[in-house]
């Protein structure tokens, strides 16, 4: 007889047979099990670590700003006088009241009238003047933009630094007057060009409307790409959600 040449699996029942299945299945399971753990310790990690992290923003400058404001506050207000601890928070409270009353001051006649004359003399000493007028026009510039009605209005793409590589630009509004009439063959718009991770840095420039090409995309998701050097984007902000809600494990790495 032809004997063959392979060998039938060995039975459950004899000797040694579920001894190799076991050893066989200990692997999948504790493989299993480290992938889940794995991915458990991601999602807590995602849903953690900005939690952390704007805490511990939040907590620093709400200190840096008690360490400012609370010498100046006087003792009979101060509750660290009379009370055996230190209250958190007590000094960003007063400067958020009395910033709030200074503009209330300066809405109406007689805080115009002040304003006005501490400008007066100001515009009289030469290095002082130069400094408080340049940090007025950016503060100005700063509170203008961050309105609502001069917000960045839409999204585009424009091909920078050389063509082929396209860059994200904010579209602010039309270009002035004075600045179109340099070109008037072109219809100039405004747009902000952010720098990289520090989005409050950027580039002002003006070009033509048909160099930018608008995208349908929000102002808040592109602000998460440019600051996350585009790692987060709108389809990745979709999976986490499906993670937060579903508890999904997220998809192991490609082939």
């Amino acid at each position: 007889m032809q004997e063959k040449s392979s060998r039938s699996p060995p039975d459950e029942g004899a000797p040694g047979g579920g001894e190799a299945l076991l050893e066989t299945a200990a692997p999948i399971v504790s493989h299993r099990w480290g992938a889940r753990l794995r991915n458990y310790f991601l999602t807590g990690l995602v849903v953690v670590g900005p939690v952390a992290i704007t805490v511990y923003i939040a907590w620093y400058v709400i200190n840096i700003v008690d360490r400012w404001v609370k010498p100046y506050i006087p003792g009979i207000y101060n509750p660290d006088t009379y009370l055996p601890f230190a209250v958190p928070g007590f000094g960003l409270v007063f400067a958020i009241l009395m910033l709030t009353m200074i503009g209330a001051l300066a809405a109406n006649l007689l805080g115009r009238s002040l304003i006005s004359t501490g400008e007066m003399m100001l515009d009289r000493m030469p290095i002082v003047r130069n400094l408080y007028r340049a940090l007025k026009q950016i503060f100005e510039s700063v509170l203008s933009v961050a309105a609502p009605q001069q917000a960045f209005q839409k999204v585009g793409l424009m091909e920078f630094p050389s063509k082929g590589i396209w860059s994200i630009v904010f579209v602010t509004g039309e270009a002035a007057k004075q600045i179109s009439a340099l070109n008037p063959q072109e219809d100039l718009i405004s747009v902000f060009m952010p720098t990289g991770m520090l989005p409050p840095s950027g580039f002002v420039c003006f070009v033509p409307r048909a160099s930018v090409t608008l995208i349908g995309m929000s102002v808040e998701d592109a602000a998460k790409i440019v600051i996350s050097a585009g790692m987060v984007n709108p389809e990745t902000q979709a999976k986490l959600r499906e993670l937060r809600k579903g508890g999904l494990t997220p998809p192991g790495p490609k082939a």
